[in-house]
């Protein structure tokens, strides 16, 4: 990855259910399962965990996100991050301590709002000219299904937190025949951003946080599925090595290249990972052999050429 490029940075937390009465810091948190609550931060671009952390189950899901969002950004430039840094997160997220610290360490914010008084009422000033169509899958020759406006706005105005922001708002058409179509003519998701740039495209490029998902299942389709020691500190070190071994799988695709890219966990496993094959000995060399007419032949020597390129230290 180009590490001048610009990055986007997704935030969200996630429950991992346990079973064990005895387990330090298990506990029932707003799910009412019992478990852990660690929170995750990943990279959009190439779904890599950029930093995790282990916490009691019953945290709420923002909950210590000022230092964890700020030793993420630390870390991401440490690791020699030059380009524009972008946070995106849900709704329980929004909070002044994420927006001071993205604005603290110059990084771009887009987070969902809270469907709170001072936000509807923001809505409500936005006029109907205002409204752009976007495609959506309810959208006919006559009516728009979605539609996206935005608003100048003050973030926790009356408070020494405020901040200028711009509001985006999606509006979109209910279900044909769902409960909410009974009593509303429109649904709308908002969110506060201080990006540059046109409303529609910034309004699809934050839509797309629900990759973070992708990562978090397949975290849980490996390590993450159980934690499984008593032990507080030894689960975090599990949740580490397993975000670990997602890393290294994603690193394999990407040194592979297309299609293998952005494949899943699963699918690296099968192309990749559990591969049969003969380790021969020839005129004093070990020689791997492997399937022949195997779909995944280039993959595999492109990302095996490129590790084996890489400089070992001592």
């Amino acid at each position: 990855m180009d590490l001048s490029a610009p990055m986007t940075l997704d935030i969200d937390s996630t429950i991992v259910a346990v079973f064990g009465r005895g387990k330090q810091g298990a506990a029932f948190g707003y799910t009412k399962v019992r478990g852990y609550h660690p929170q995750l931060a990943t990279c959009a671009e190439t779904g890599q965990v950029l930093f995790c952390r282990l916490r009691g189950g019953s945290a709420g899901a923002a909950r210590g996100a000022k230092s964890f969002l700020t030793e993420t950004i630390s870390r991401v430039r440490y690791s020699g991050a030059t380009g524009e840094l972008t946070v995106r997160a849900d709704s329980a997220f929004y909070s002044r301590a994420v927006l001071a610290t993205a604005k603290k360490f110059n990084v771009r914010f887009s987070v969902t709002t809270r469907q709170d008084k001072r936000i509807r009422a923001a809505i409500d000033t936005i006029s109907d000219s205002a409204w752009a169509p976007i495609p959506y899958w309810l959208s006919t020759p006559e009516v728009s299904g979605a539609d996206v406006a935005e608003t100048n706005y003050t973030a926790f105005a009356g408070t020494k937190h405020a901040m200028a922001v711009r509001l985006i708002v999606r509006r979109v058409r209910p279900t044909p025949g769902s409960q909410l179509a009974l009593f509303t003519a429109y649904d709308y998701h908002a969110f506060v951003t201080d990006r540059a740039g046109d409303k529609l495209q910034i309004e699809a490029e934050h839509r797309r946080h629900a990759i973070v998902e992708q990562s978090i299942a397949e975290l849980k389709s490996a390590g993450l599925a159980h934690l499984p020691s008593g032990h507080f500190m030894a689960n975090a070190a599990w949740l580490a090595l397993t975000v670990m071994a997602h890393n290294l799988g994603r690193a394999v695709g990407l040194l592979a290249g297309s299609p293998l890219h952005r494949a899943t966990a699963t699918t690296l496993r099968r192309a990749m990972f559990t591969v049969p094959g003969r380790l021969v000995r020839s005129a004093r060399r070990h020689r791997l052999r492997l399937p022949e007419n195997w779909p995944w032949a280039r993959a595999f020597t492109t990302a095996l050429d490129a590790i084996t390129a890489i400089p070992m230290r001592c």
